[in-house]
């Protein structure tokens, strides 16, 4: 298991202020709206796996919960019916690989706005598969320690089939195969797990970081995922 933390690149869009509140939770209403319609409009999270999913990612940012409903209820009255998720494929700076997890209501609009933001920050869009099969598809699970044992977090990877565990001074991650996900209650979200990663010097991780920054500024873009270690 691992002794470092990759989670620590996604907590830190948990820590986000006031300035950025706004923005946050606008992706987190169209992640929303995009669960209810690709469930076939079922605003109930016990009936809609994607929703609950999504429900969890608004909560872990801290949205209110009266603007999470708001959101589903806007979905369910036909807002957003047009909303799809896509995911694109590419390359950053110094080789590396890079997936964009993306919600649109305009496909070719959103193409030509990731292609552009990676083109001016030293990237390139890939080609289908090129960058994908270097990634896999899984769940990962957050365990705050104040509340979660390490022989209770070792038990779960038993019972859930998690390939791995990673821990910092605050919580235990798991990943676990994505047919499992439906299985767990609590701070849960899809993940694209690099197969392999690359090792980056500090000046070459910061040009990565901000790389990443100039995609997640995009309105659509929901999430980008890397191979860097």
């Amino acid at each position: 298991m691992s002794g470092h933390s990759k989670w620590a690149n996604i907590k830190r869009k948990k820590g986000v202020n006031d300035a950025q509140r706004s923005a946050v939770f606008t992706k987190m209403s169209r992640i929303i709206s995009t669960a209810v319609h690709e469930g076939g409009g079922i605003g109930d999270p016990d009936k809609n796996f994607k929703l609950r999913l999504a429900i969890e990612r608004a909560k872990a940012v801290n949205m209110p919960k009266d603007t999470i409903q708001r959101a589903i209820d806007k979905a369910i009255g036909g807002d957003g019916s047009q909303m799809k998720e896509l995911l694109y494929e590419a390359f950053g700076p110094h080789g590396v690989a890079v997936l964009v997890l993306a919600t649109t209501d305009n496909p070719n609009r959103t193409y030509a706005e990731v292609k552009l933001a990676l083109e001016k920050n030293g990237g390139k869009m890939a080609s289908p598969n090129s960058v994908a099969y270097q990634f896999t598809k899984c769940g990962i699970l957050e365990l705050k320690k104040s509340e979660t044992s390490e022989e209770q977090a070792y038990a779960l990877v038993d019972e859930l089939g998690a390939f791995d565990l990673e821990e910092d001074d605050e919580t235990y991650v798991l990943y676990i195969p994505f047919e499992k996900m439906g299985k767990v209650q609590g701070n849960i979200d899809v993940y694209y797990r690099p197969s392999t990663t690359v090792s980056l010097t500090e000046p070459e991780e910061a040009k990565v970081n901000e790389y990443i920054e100039k995609l997640e500024d995009l309105d659509d873009v929901m999430n980008v995922y890397t191979n860097q270690a």
